[in-house]
């Protein structure tokens, strides 16, 4: 029986997004690399969940919700623009800020 409800658990959690863009963030770009002519607004790390009930989570899912806190996170450094600074670890990763724009 406990199998069948993890089984379930897993498959309900996985396609869940936990997390939501807050007012601004969704203005922010997300970089592949440090972009060039623009200032450094700070750095900022984040983390979600990565597993639920010792199962891990989708990894892209994992990776879309670290990006969308990074972009939360950079209206309020002033920035723009969000680039990873490593790949995510254990549901954690740091981002870079940049303000591009005017």
């Amino acid at each position: 029986m406990r199998a069948p409800i993890l089984a379930v658990l897993f498959l309900a959690t996985s396609g869940c997004t936990w997390v939501h863009m807050a007012p601004g963030a969704s203005a922010v770009r997300v970089a592949a690399t440090a972009p060039s002519g623009c200032e450094k607004r700070g750095e900022v790390e984040v983390s979600v969940k990565h597993s639920v009930a010792f199962i891990e989570r989708n990894q892209l899912r994992v990776r879309e919700e670290l990006e969308t806190l990074a972009r939360n996170e950079a209206p309020g450094l002033g920035a723009d623009t969000v680039h990873p600074l490593a790949p995510p670890t254990a549901g954690s990763q740091r981002f870079a800020a940049w303000r591009c724009g005017g």
